[in-house]
């Protein structure tokens, strides 16, 4: 079946249908903006800017550090691990101007998460705040990592307590603590060394990033992405989303997270100023949109919910906010509805994955449609599969969303089996499968109706059950687990555990015990909101959990629940 091209007749106007592929270091999209215009603000954190020049000096000093005193060297993987701030992006950058690779892991990560990180790409140096030292702490003392840069958030907010117009939380407030040992270096110490780096060696085939993902069957993988997916990923999206005004960013999604990433290296890659919070406040943000005359802003569903619900929302001016996108869940229609309504801007929903660098489909700005995935854009060829037979179905017929496309990942780090599973092949091009079920209409716009993966997503963050159900059976009260994706009326769905308690457990075992073990092992967002105590858990006759009846019979108690409380 030929490649969809009726989508074609949406096309943004202006915006090319290919592009050629970068074959440099992402790197050097900061080092342009740099050279342009030094002096415009870069970052402001907590109302202190930091200008394109003072930024790019920041970063190839880092980057000389890292070589000349912890002996980064080519292909080597650094570990980042922080809140979004300026530190953030300068170590980024730096270990990309290093000839490094980033591997930015998410703060809400456990001790044993982070060690599992660590072991499995091998980085021997860390970058990180010092509200997280503690989980890398126990690889400093054991050898395993060589050194470990430490910053405070404080060193990079307003000098003189709050501003005016915004509330610095403690944790960004608190004072930046000395080292503790010849293996910890001070963030602020290290970029004032003024290390000169060595010249650039990587291409755009060299790898720059590994994201990780949840696994299907237990541990997370490492997604491997290069420079020349990155840079056209940013490429692409930079002309699709242009607002044509020389607005802020403001940043809210981590950036440690394929989606806060993407909009760190657009905005880098345009030159525009980034107004950047360490965490999500939905009260901030109006302050902050009117103070800065944010032109962008891209969130996750439960964002804009709380957003219309403050009252903030109707105090401040908004008229600024020309592009208002939003993806990892569905946003609901009456809530699009009612941010037209009230910004007289659609939100611009899109679509994608870590292992494509982010989003493959996008609703064109001028012919948004809510309540779909959009259209797929610059050079990315999307087709509907039958997921069992991989046969190509057509207009409306329903089956697995396969993705062809030049930003598309390598594969999934010293994982080889993985990346084949990941991967089918299409007249002659390897298209990645996505585990999700959908079909594409008469316009070519993607509609995502289901999954196909066992995957429970929660405000955009993916919680594998099979990692969850491993750390609960870890428990010696827990004989069985069955994870499950549940309803939740912020989060969209939450994690749900059946557990089968070990026999004469009765009396020692509780919910609130299961949930303080997770809170020990997991990440906080993986962590079970609901527990259901359970005899036995059904199987098949070789001996597999029925986990997709029980997931059924968990939608259909939701969709009751939802339609008692509309009535």
């Amino acid at each position: 079946m030929p490649k969809l091209t009726r989508h074609h007749a949406h096309w943004p106007e202006g915006v090319p249908h290919t592009l050629d592929l970068p074959e440099y270091s992402l790197y050097r999209h900061l080092e342009a903006s740099a050279e342009r215009a030094p002096a415009r603000i870069a970052i402001d954190y907590y109302g202190r800017p930091i200008s394109y020049g003072g930024l790019h000096r920041a970063v190839l000093n880092l980057a000389g550090y890292l070589q000349q005193c912890l002996g980064v060297r080519c292909g080597d993987r650094v570990l980042l691990l922080m809140q979004n701030c300026p530190q953030f992006i300068i170590a980024y950058y730096a270990i990309l101007r290093a000839n490094a690779v980033v591997v930015a892991i998410n703060p809400m990560s456990t001790v044993d998460e982070t060690a599992y990180y660590l072991g499995d790409c091998g980085a021997r140096v860390a970058i990180v705040t010092q509200d997280m030292l503690a989980k890398v702490r126990p690889r400093l003392d054991d050898g395993s990592l060589t050194g470990c840069i430490v910053g405070a958030y404080s060193d990079m907010t307003y000098p003189e307590g709050n501003p005016d117009f915004l509330q610095i939380p403690d944790f960004v407030a608190e004072a930046g603590q000395p080292p503790l040992s010849d293996r910890e270096h001070e963030f602020g110490n290290a970029v004032a060394a003024a290390l000169a780096p060595s010249p650039i060696v990587v291409t755009g085939s060299d790898l720059a990033v590994i994201a990780y993902t949840s696994g299907t069957t237990g541990k997370p993988k490492g997604a491997m992405l290069s420079h020349r997916a990155l840079a056209l990923a940013t490429a692409q999206r930079s002309l699709w989303l242009d607002d044509k005004a020389p607005s802020s960013d403001l940043l809210v999604l981590p950036m440690c997270h394929i989606a806060g990433m993407s909009g760190m290296n657009q905005a880098i890659f345009q030159g525009r100023s980034i107004v950047l919070l360490a965490r999500w406040d939905a009260g901030a943000v109006p302050a902050l949109i009117e103070r800065f005359r944010v032109g962008r802003l891209g969130g996750v569903a439960p964002m804009l919910i709380e957003l219309l619900a403050r009252p903030e929302f109707a105090r401040h001016d908004l008229s600024s906010l020309k592009r208002l996108y939003v993806g990892a869940t569905p946003t609901p229609v009456s809530i699009a509805k009612e941010l037209e309504a009230r910004l007289g801007r659609v939100p611009i929903e899109c679509y994608g994955m870590t292992e494509t660098c982010g989003s493959t489909h996008i609703n064109p700005p001028m012919d948004a449609r809510c309540g779909c995935a959009g259209i797929p854009q610059i050079d990315v060829d999307a087709r509907i599969i039958d997921p069992e037979n991989l046969t190509e179905l057509d207009c409306n017929e329903s089956g697995e969303i396969v993705i062809n496309c030049p930003t598309q990942f390598i594969g999934y780090w010293n994982k080889p089996e993985a990346t084949r599973e990941a991967f089918v092949e299409i007249d002659g091009k390897p298209f990645v499968r996505t585990g999700d079920i959908g079909h594409h209409d008469e316009d070519g716009y993607f509609h995502i109706t289901d999954r196909l993966k066992r995957m429970i997503n929660a405000s955009g963050l993916k919680i594998w059950p099979s990692e969850v159900e491993a750390c609960l059976v870890a428990h010696p009260l827990v004989q069985e687990a069955c994870v499950l994706a549940a309803y939740d009326e912020y989060r969209g769905e939450t994690a749900k555990a059946l557990i089968v308690p070990v026999p004469d457990a009765e009396g020692t075992i509780s919910a609130e015990i299961i949930i303080e073990w997770a809170r020990t092992h997991l990440a906080a967002y993986k962590v079970p909101r609901l527990i259901e105590f359970v005899g036995s858990l059904p199987r098949t006759l070789s001996g597999k959990v029925l986990w997709r009846a029980l997931q059924n019979e968990q939608n259909e108690n939701d969709r009751e629940r939802r339609d008692a409380a509309r009535q």
